[in-house]
């Protein structure tokens, strides 16, 4: 390869990344702007028994301090909207009994018992645990049309939810492992 093509490549690589990160930048500042103060989400034990809807403080930090507090993975994945390589995940064959929660703020997302082999590689869901909690978003990132999924309370992204899941909704919400937290339900003597 010429060195003047490979410099041209890299040349246009990082010119796309800056201007990929720049947009990313704007829109995350956009969001915090319109986001509300406070928002009703329904609470969960950590036994997954419904407790109830609750306003709570929606939580807001600025980009560095979700990057100090969230590991690289989980910080690409939850505040920039990246996706984790199929098959790598903690979750995507775990089958404890229990709640997923979010990775950034503990709300309540999923039950272990709406959880189903997709074959896909990535964790999947038949439902949310309650609609409250999770916000479903139209993504047309690199023109793909698409349904983001993000937590209600504190704006992470999780995912995006497909028409293509088993009876009777027929609905699969297709979730990183990075952005979810596990906790096993207790058992009971």
């Amino acid at each position: 390869m010429e060195r003047r093509v490979f410099i041209g490549i890299t040349a246009a690589g990082t010119l796309a990344w800056a201007w990929d990160d720049w947009r990313t930048r704007l829109r995350l500042r956009d969001v915090q702007a319109r986001l509300p103060a406070t928002v009703t989400i329904v609470d969960f034990s950590p036994s997954g028994q419904l407790i109830g809807p609750v306003t709570v403080p929606a939580i807001r930090k600025s980009d560095s301090t979700w990057k100090k507090e969230l590991a690289v993975d989980q910080y690409m994945v939850t505040r920039r909207a990246d996706t984790e390589l199929a098959f790598t995940g903690e979750y995507w064959n775990f089958l404890g009994d229990g709640i997923y929660r979010c990775v950034c703020c503990a709300t309540a997302l999923f039950d272990s018992s709406a959880k189903f082999e997709s074959g896909t590689g990535w964790p999947s869901f038949t439902q949310p645990l309650a609609k409250e909690n999770v916000v479903e978003l139209p993504d047309t990132y690199f023109g793909i049309t698409r349904t983001e999924v993000k937590c209600a309370r504190c704006d992470g992204h999780l995912g995006h939810v497909f028409d293509e899941g088993p009876a009777p909704a027929g609905r699969r919400y297709c979730m990183n492992s990075v952005a979810l937290r596990f906790v096993p339900r207790p058992e009971i003597a």
